[in-house]
């Protein structure tokens, strides 16, 4: 299990617990690139330069600056950073409590694994999980991520406990504006041929349904290179695709049709 990226307290009135966050996702498995000169093969580095002099600023010297007009900045020290610290920077203090099905999808951002940091702690974990899982609602809490306090949910889940991000208002977008122009009603004809096609194409969800067929292209073509210590050749230029057909279909012959081929594929395997 890969160290925690937070560790703190959660708390509930008078019941408190030592826990610990990872992150529920991970990058890591990504192809990664470095850039680097061409004509050397040296990799290129970036760091901060002084806007006026040129020169490269060392790492001592560097520090946050809010703008009040073009070239005046309010410079701010760690110090002044720190001094702002809230209490949700070491403690989950879960304040309020919402049915789980009320919050909208759009609003959860990034999950990570809750769990507790200390044996001591675990029964003031498991019961703050149970009732929360017994009355199907999730708590509401905040915590300091980044120097910036988010919203955060804690959804019970198995022996743990998802605690999500929240985005903040302003950053979601109402939906109403994108699907107001939609008023077409479905043709009642045509959706128990939808129906047939959906219930052919259903399976059990499988994390193999989010490959990246890309990276692994990607991967494949290094490990060729790697392999063979040169570069790979270009693969011969075949004769141009035909033009795409016209778009503009009957959607009850398209259907009809696809049906009849999922049905013709079923039989075959």
């Amino acid at each position: 299990m890969p160290r925690p990226y937070w560790k703190g307290y959660l708390k509930l009135s008078l019941v408190t617990c030592p826990v610990a966050m990872s992150p529920a996702t991970s990058e890591s498995e990504k192809v990664r690139f470095h850039t680097l000169n061409k004509e050397t093969g040296n990799r290129v580095v970036s760091q901060y330069v002084d806007s006026v002099t040129g020169k490269p600023v060392k790492d001592e010297n560097e520090t946050k600056g809010y703008a009040r007009g073009e070239n005046d900045y309010i410079i701010l020290t760690d110090d002044d950073l720190d001094a702002v610290a809230l209490d949700t920077v070491k403690t989950i203090d879960i304040d309020k409590f919402v049915p789980a099905d009320s919050i909208e999808w759009v609003y959860l951002e990034k999950p990570h694994y809750l769990m507790p940091d200390d044996p001591v702690g675990h029964e003031a974990f498991a019961v703050i999980r149970d009732a929360m899982a017994s009355d199907k609602v999730v708590g509401v809490s905040k915590l300091v991520i980044g120097r910036r306090e988010r919203a955060v949910v804690l959804e019970p889940r198995g022996e743990g406990i998802v605690l999500w991000t929240l985005r903040f208002g302003d950053e979601v977008r109402p939906e109403e504006s994108y699907f107001e122009g939609i008023d077409e009603e479905a043709d009642p004809e045509l959706i128990p041929l939808v129906q047939q096609l959906i219930k052919q194409k259903t399976s059990r969800w499988s994390p193999d349904m989010v490959s990246d067929p890309i990276q692994e292209s990607l991967l494949k073509i290094i490990a060729e290179k790697k392999k063979a210590l040169k570069p790979a050749k270009k693969a011969a230029k075949g004769k141009p695709d035909a033009a795409p057909a016209s778009n503009v279909v009957n959607i009850m012959d398209a259907l009809k049709k696809s049906v009849a081929a999922e049905l013709k594929s079923s039989k075959a395997r």
